[in-house]
Formats: structure tokens, C-alpha cells, sequence
């Protein structure tokens, strides 16, 4: 590809996405918190990048539910199965990779890996199994808790083996390994159960927040791994610094640029690779030079410029909203008034909080690499 030209060649994307329940997290390490906003920023990463994206979305909200109030209503299963059958009917069924992102329903999740089989099962008929490729973000929970009921996840422990490239965070992927994760070396021990339990060739574990004698204070790891013939993984890690604030749409942005950047650093590697079945390098391949790990590290590289630069605008934002919220206050007695700030100033927070991807479209296509991957 051109150096100013999309970094992908012409790609069709299903993306599958919804809002899940607000969540509170902890802000100090809030790289990854409030992880879902549906599939506004996930289409808009991939479009940015030259991908031609079709969105299914499981809801249709107002606004993400990380304000706590919206209006709208969700999908069901049958309508899934019925908006992927008219995309069908009119041939724009030819998809070369899938992202599923946030399903609550198991009946939901059952209708949207059913359509993953499907595109899955035509490429192997015409003897192309790299011709689709599905990257399946088995959202369940986060720091002990589930946002889905328990009947989803054996569904997604069931899917597992279908996807070809997985995205769980920590807690997730202690429900998929039932290996509990306490440092890297029990990290390690979950991701090579995933890969033979499940026979998933690619996993990338996010918002790892484990201590390590080569961890800086305060930050976060990204661990990835594709596996050998025999199941082996090939383990790498991506260490980067925490920021000490809130976004909304982290999830989504990291999923939608693992897509095209896995694509991309695939693409490079050959057509060889690309017509290999999940896209699984040759067992002598190394660790670093995975196309996983490749991918990861221009992920990453865009998601710290552009955290970075809504941070910085976004104290200067708030400090405006608060001097308007308040100037704009009418003095009286009561509590009611008060609350109504407080709710007011609450929004306007969660507003500031968007990720401004707009405004900052060039660190998705031209971000600069400063972390890399290292093996464990």
C-alpha cells in the first residue's frame, strides 16, 4: 500500500456491537474503563483506516449508558438473524473479517455467532479459509464482576473455538481458562490453556494491571499470543503507561483498530499468509515478529496519542462547564437545585470524556511507536 494511502487492501468489516451497563471503575487506571459505546467509534476507526464497514447494531440508544440515562430499545435475536439475512439477500454479505463486540443475551450471542459460522463455513467451501476472519471480544465483566448473566458465558466459552483472534481483559480471560491470574506467570498459564482448550490461534489480553520487576509504576500491559501447530503459544507483552483519567470508548477503538492493524501487518507478510487458514505464522516465527504483535504495537501507539490529547482538553472543558453550570444557577433554598447541578456537571463530565477521534484522525493512521513488544 501507499505511505499516504489506506493501510489495508479493500476490506469489508460486519461490525456486531452494543452499550453495556455504566460500570464505576477506579479512574488511576482508567486506560480500558468504560469499555463499550456501541459501534459509533469502532465503524468510525475502521472507515478512518480504509475499511468498508457494515454496521449491525444490538441496540439503538440515544447516547452510551455511561451517562446512566438514555432512550431507545435493544435488538432481540430473531431481528439479528433477520437484518443479517437482508444484507444477504442483497449480496452485501461478502465480509472478510468480523468484529463482535458487547451482546448481554445468550439468545443474542447465539444469533450473532451463527452468522461468524456461516461466513467462516463458505470460506473454507471455496477452499480460501483466509479469506474471513473473526475477531470476537468476549465481553462478560470486569475487576470480579459480570455485566452479562451467567447464562452468556458458556455461550462465549462455546464460540471460542470458532473466532480466529480473541480480546478478553484479565478477568475474562480467568472465566475462559479458570486459571486464576495473580502475575504474569499465571497470565501465561491462562493463555496457553485458551489455546488448547479452545484451539483460538490469536488472543491479546487487555487492561492487564499486574506488578512485574520491569513494570514502571503505575501501567498497564497488553498481552498477546499466536500459537504454534501443536498449541504452543508464542507470548509477548506490550508494557505503556497508565493516565489518570476517565474515557468512554476505549473498548471499542482498541477492538475496531486490532481489526484493520492485524490485517494490515498480515497483508505485509505476503499473500502466502494471507490465504493461510486464521492467519497463523509458521511455527518458526518469533514472538516480536508476529504480525499480532506488529499490529498491537501500532494499536497501541494510537490509542496512548489519543488518550493523551482528549485529556488534555478535557480539564479545560470541564473547567468551562462548571463556570456556565454555576453562573447560570439560580441562588434558592432546597436540595433539589443542588442535585440538579450535580447531575448537570455529571453529564457534562461524561461528555468531556468522549474520545475525539475527529479531531485527531492522524494518530489512527500515522501514529508514532514508542512501545514495544517483549516476550515474557
Amino acid at each position: 500500500m501507499s505511505e499516504d494511502g489506506p493501510p489495508v487492501p479493500e476490506t469489508r468489516v460486519l461490525a456486531v456491537a452494543m452499550s453495556p451497563p455504566y460500570i464505576e471503575t477506579q479512574l488511576i487506571k482508567a486506560v480500558w474503563t468504560q469499555r463499550y459505546v456501541g459501534n459509533k467509534i469502532a465503524v468510525f476507526s475502521m472507515q478512518s483506516l480504509g475499511c468498508d464497514v457494515a454496521a449491525l447494531n444490538t441496540v439503538q440508544f440515544s447516547n452510551h449508558t455511561g451517562y446512566r440515562q438514555w432512550t431507545g430499545t435493544r435488538v432481540s435475536a430473531q431481528e439479528i438473524t433477520d437484518l443479517y439475512r437482508g444484507l444477504k439477500q442483497s449480496y452485501l454479505d461478502d465480509f472478510d473479517m468480523m468484529l463482535s463486540g458487547y451482546v448481554p443475551g445468550a439468545a443474542a450471542l447465539e444469533a450473532v455467532g451463527e452468522i461468524a459460522k456461516e461466513l467462516k463455513a463458505r470460506a473454507k467451501a471455496i477452499n480460501r479459509p483466509g479469506s474471513f476472519f473473526w475477531v470476537l471480544d468476549p465481553v462478560m465483566g470486569d475487576n470480579g464482576t459480570l455485566y452479562v448473566a451467567q447464562d452468556v458465558v458458556p455461550v462465549y466459552k462455546s464460540l471460542i473455538s470458532h473466532a480466529d483472534l480473541i480480546l478478553p481483559n484479565q478477568f475474562e480471560a480467568e472465566l475462559l481458562s479458570d486459571v486464576k491470574i495473580t502475575d504474569m506467570s499465571s497470565l501465561g498459564r491462562a493463555i496457553q490453556v485458551m489455546h488448547e482448550r479452545y484451539r483460538v490461534p490469536h488472543i491479546v489480553i487487555t487492561s492487564v494491571s499486574l506488578s512485574h520487576p520491569d513494570h514502571p509504576v503505575s501501567s498497564l500491559s497488553v498481552v498477546g499470543s499466536t500459537m504454534t501447530s501443536d498449541c504452543k503459544s508464542r507470548a509477548f507483552k506490550i508494557v505503556f503507561p497508565a493516565i489518570d483519567c476517565y474515557f468512554s470508548g476505549t473498548g471499542d477503538m482498541f477492538a475496531a483498530l486490532m481489526v484493520v492493524r492485524m490485517r494490515e501487518a498480515v497483508y505485509k507478510n505476503g499473500s502466502a499468509l494471507m490465504e493461510t487458514e486464521s492467519w497463523r505464522s509458521h511455527d518458526a516465527v518469533d514472538a516480536l515478529d508476529l504480525p499480532l504483535a506488529k499490529a498491537a504495537e501500532r494499536v497501541l501507539a494510537s490509542m496512548h496519542e489519543v488518550l493523551t490529547k482528549t485529556a488534555e482538553s478535557m480539564e479545560q472543558r470541564m473547567e468551562r462547564a462548571r463556570a456556565e453550570v454555576l453562573s447560570s444557577q439560580v441562588d434558592g433554598e432546597g436540595g433539589d437545585e443542588d442535585e440538579a447541578t450535580k447531575t448537570k456537571l455529571r453529564l457534562l463530565k461524561s461528555k468531556a470524556a468522549e474520545l475525539k477521534l475527529v479531531r485527531h484522525v492522524d494518530s489512527l493512521r500515522f501514529p508514532k511507536v514508542e512501545f514495544r513488544a517483549k516476550k515474557m
